[in-house]
C-alpha cells in the first residue's frame, strides 16, 4: 500500500494454450551421474527454463533419454540402493538392487529419480508421459526431435 491510500495490483501471467509450444529435446545420458541428468529432466519437464514459466501449467518439454543403461552413481550405489515393490500379499515384498535394475529395466532407474522430483498430483502424472526413457542409442522419436542437449 502506498501513501496516498493507492493498492499496487500485480496480475500474475498465465499463458494461453496456444502459446504453449513444446519443443522435443534429446538427452544422451551416457556416463551423466544419476541425480545430476535426472533434476536437468525434472526441469525441462516443468518448464522451468521458459521465461513464461507458470507453476500450474504443464509447459515444459517433451524429453527422450538415451544410453539410460550407461549412467553412473557415485559412491557404492550401485550395490547399496535397493527399489522396494510389494505385491499386496503377505510376503510379497520384492526387492531390487540398482545394479540389477539397470541391468534389466534402466528405464524405471530414470523414471523413478525424475518421478521424485516432479508435484505428485494430476499435473505431475500428466508431465511424466511427456518422458521417454530408451536404455540404448535408438528411439523412434526422431521425426518430432528438434532441438539437442
Amino acid at each position: 500500500m502506498s501513501v496516498s491510500g493507492e493498492t499496487t495490483v500485480y496480475k500474475s501471467y498465465y499463458p494461453k494454450a496456444a502459446e504453449i509450444n513444446p519443443q522435443w529435446v534429446v538427452i544422451d545420458a551416457a556416463g551423466l551421474t544419476l541425480g545430476r541428468i535426472t533434476s536437468q529432466i525434472a526441469a525441462l519437464l516443468l518448464g522451468k527454463n521458459k521465461p513464461t514459466f507458470t507453476p500450474g501449467v504443464a509447459m515444459g518439454d517433451y524429453v527422450v533419454v538415451i544410453n539410460a543403461a550407461h549412467i553412473t552413481v557415485t559412491g557404492d550405489r550401485m550395490n547399496d540402493k535397493v527399489y522396494n515393490h510389494h505385491s499386496g500379499y503377505p510376503g510379497g515384498l520384492k526387492t531390487v538392487s540398482l545394479r540389477d535394475q539397470l541391468k534389466n529395466r534402466p528405464d524405471r532407474v530414470i523414471r523413478a529419480a525424475v518421478w521424485g522430483m516432479l508435484p505428485h498430483n494430476i499435473m505431475g502424472r500428466h508431465i511424466i508421459k511427456r518422458l521417454k526413457i530408451y536404455g540404448g542409442a535408438e528411439h523412434p522419436h526422431s521425426a518430432q526431435v528438434n532441438a539437442k542437449a
